[in-house]
């Protein structure tokens, strides 16, 4: 028997194998003769049947299953491999199944999906796993659809249309009859909903709920990035009447229930183009020469009611969605722009921390409770960064947001510059405590009116950034630290952040040791330490991005739970999300549970709350997605208008079919596919993180400099390809 025979029956003998524990434990309840199961499985040959029952019997022998009668077989409980798990389809069609408690993914290949589509939870049969291979099953049932409507483009037929979805992971197009086409044209990009794929039919039916437009129009775009992560981009009608008919006056009986901190002298420090202000710093020396500082937070729980229309809305989105030119709000703009916006001379309800610390930044003493607030001044983070850097309040016009040259009172000027000091010992000790500093760089594009990039800036975070995020932390931690150390324990909403994966540590290791860094992997606190020596040292060099990104990228990530372990990043043992129920619906939760506590109510229900954690968690990644989509997005949009100009870029990333290069002057990402580069045929090696030319032997390694142009770009598919010059010298 020649070798490509014998290979060839023994994967018949191992499919064989594989039908039989697939019968016989989806009904572990039943037994099965072989004709029985030869008919589900579908043999028919008479040799494969023969195989059949010698495998049978062979089984019974080893033990792996029973029979019960003569000829009826029946699973052993034992051997049950069902599991339930996610689907993650990969670039190729195939599949991984992410089961819980599992250290290995379950590989599945693209004819065992059972239609099956990303991010589904499946029931998948594990075959007996063979030495040194890697688990495989099939997926025998889909449990829950992940989503059912798809962004994709028309192909009209006569009668008919099909919708081919934008989503590469999506490996099927969609029919659609002529009346449920709605009235998009051909090539259009619509959203299409399925309503159901027949056991016969190669596509699954469906029906357009909704023409978003022109594929590479900005709105059609933008609007398709938030229809592909099932992210709305407006208000249902009902609940925007529903929020315009709350009454957001500020009534005097409220007033009185609440601490009134009107008197005192209160600002806000956002961005320039911020349109809610949700929190606001108030400062008071005391008698005792120690500071009073209040960090106060919208009350949106005021407004928002629990079981209404509106909360269920804000619940759904759990978090606004920050796209490169626009915001998708969790709340209508009458609360999150008017009424729960802590906008200067308005009186406004609020949630506060309110703390006494020394001149070293240690707290004294806590208060945490309702009050009303009436904000004195409005500051942009430049302003409050030229109080910090000049050390008085002529604010030129340069930097001002009244449009004029301006003077701050001394007395605001010495509450900023107080408080910064604070705060960068608060950050030191945090720091010193093994406390991760990320301040990677963000993209930001300036646009024109029509929301086209005219130009590409990179948010940086200084001085009066950091005073802001110092105090934000300090409330997020106490309020944690509050509850959570109570006892009897009582159900709260913490934000935590596992220690990462050495693997992967180990993984960035490597390639971080190619610029000349290294971790140190002694203890917990050694990592951080190095980490935040890492992270330092690559400041304004060319690899900072690629570095920054993937240091992230080795980190856990960050979730909300009951189940409290600490924050490894910001080095807390409590933590919590306090200060933006604006636009997080776990702040507005935690606002409800500090009150209720407040009030001795007994402890919530915790499964309630997980659950509700678990869906804040997720809608918060997609949200990220979406946001890294929109930028991409841009990215691609702003480079249309240089395709004949050279870029100097890092390889960012090397694939085997290609090499990711980050032009070092916009951070604008793209590819150089293998096929294109000329001159050799290049080979991946993935040890080396390079591909290497055959015949001359050249490399192009992550790290490397290289001189690229725009070759082709695409904003419907978000495809950037570059064409390699060289490398730079």
């Amino acid at each position: 028997m020649s070798k490509k025979s014998k290979k060839s029956k023994n994967h018949r003998n191992n499919e064989i194998t594989k039908g039989i524990f697939t019968v016989l434990e989806k009904e572990p309840k039943k037994t099965f003769n072989y004709k029985q199961i030869a008919a589900k499985i579908g043999v028919t040959e008479a040799h494969d049947r023969n195989q059949l029952i010698k495998r049978l019997v062979q089984l019974k022998e080893k033990k792996r299953i029973t029979e019960e009668s003569r000829g009826n077989y029946k699973a052993i409980p034992s051997t049950k491999t069902y599991h339930t798990g996610t689907v993650d389809i990969t670039g190729r069609g195939n599949a991984y199944i992410v089961v819980e408690g599992m250290d290995d993914d379950v590989f599945v290949p693209f004819n065992k999906l059972k239609k099956a589509f990303h991010r589904d939870t499946v029931e998948v049969y594990i075959y007996p796993r063979r030495k040194g291979k890697k688990l495989e099953g099939e997926i025998t049932n889909i449990v829950t659809r992940k989503k059912n409507n798809f962004v994709g483009i028309v192909d009209m037929q006569a009668n008919y249309a099909f919708v081919r979805p934008s989503d590469f992971r999506m490996y099927t197009d969609i029919f659609v009859s002529k009346e449920k086409i709605k009235d998009a044209k051909d090539g259009d990009k619509v959203i299409v909903e399925i309503t159901e794929w027949p056991d016969n039919a190669d596509s699954p039916f469906g029906k357009v709920t909704e023409v978003l437009g022109t594929p590479g129009e900005h709105d059609t775009e933008i609007h398709s990035i938030l229809a592909e992560y099932g992210l709305p981009y407006n208000f249902p009608v009902e609940v925007e009447r529903f929020a315009n008919e709350i009454d957001t006056s500020i009534k005097k009986e409220e007033i009185a229930k609440r601490r009134d901190m009107r008197e005192v002298l209160t600002f806000t420090i956002d961005p320039k183009d911020a349109k809610d202000f949700d929190d606001a710093l108030s400062f008071e020396v005391l008698d005792n020469g120690n500071y009073q500082i209040g960090i106060h937070i919208a009350d949106v729980s005021h407004y928002l009611q629990t079981d209404t229309l509106l909360d269920e809305e804000a619940y759904n989105r759990a978090t606004s969605v920050y796209l490169v030119d626009r915001v998708v709000p969790m709340l209508p703009e009458v609360l999150s722009n008017n009424a729960c916006s802590l906008r200067p001379n308005e009186e406004k309800y609020t949630f506060s921390s309110i703390f006494e610390l020394n001149d070293q930044a240690v707290i004294k003493d806590q208060w945490f409770g309702r009050t009303v607030i009436n904000s004195n001044e409005r500051f942009a983070y430049e302003e409050a960064q030229y109080i910090i850097e000049n050390g008085n309040g002529s604010i030129p016009e340069d930097i001002s947001i009244r449009g004029s040259s301006y003077s701050v009172s001394e007395e605001v000027v010495n509450a900023t510059l107080t408080m910064d000091k604070l705060a960068k010992i608060m950050r030191k000790k945090r720091m010193g405590e093994g406390a991760i500093s990320f301040d990677s760089i963000e993209v930001r594009f300036h646009l024109n009116d029509k929301s086209e990039p005219e130009g590409v800036y990179f948010k940086e975070s200084k001085d009066a950034n950091k005073l802001i995020e110092e105090f934000m932390l300090l409330a997020n931690r106490k309020v944690a630290q509050f509850i959570g150390k109570q006892k009897p324990k009582k159900t709260f909403i913490y934000r935590i952040h596992d220690e990462p994966n050495e693997e992967k540590l180990q993984a960035l290791n490597g390639i971080i040791s190619r610029f000349g860094h290294k971790l140190d992997f002694k203890d917990k606190k050694s990592i951080s330490g190095s980490l935040n020596k890492l992270l330092s040292d690559v400041k304004g060099q060319k690899e900072q991005n690629l570095v920054d990104t993937l240091a992230i990228r080795s980190m856990s990530k960050a979730i909300y739970t009951t189940n409290n372990i600490g924050h490894y990043g910001l080095a807390f043992d409590y933590y919590s999300h306090f200060t933006s129920p604006i636009r997080r619906y776990p702040d507005v939760m935690v606002h409800r549970l500090l009150q209720h506590y407040l009030d001795g109510g007994v402890t919530a229900k915790d499964t309630v709350y997980e659950e509700k954690c678990k869906h804040s968690s997720d809608m918060e990644h997609l949200a990220a997605q979406a946001e890294r989509d929109s930028v991409k997005y841009m990215q691609i949009k702003f480079m249309q208008d240089h395709q004949d100009k050279e870029f100097i870029g890092v390889i960012s990333g090397v694939t085997e079919w290609g090499i990711y290069v980050e032009i070092i002057e916009n951070k604008c990402e793209g590819m150089v596919r293998i096929r294109d580069i000329k001159g050799d045929y290049y080979i991946f090696d993935d040890k080396e993180y390079a591909i290497v030319g055959e015949r001359t032997k050249k490399t192009y390694t992550l790290g490397d400099e290289v001189v690229v142009m725009v070759k082709s770009t695409d904003l419907a598919k978000r495809h950037l390809d570059f064409s390699l010059i060289g490398k730079h010298e």
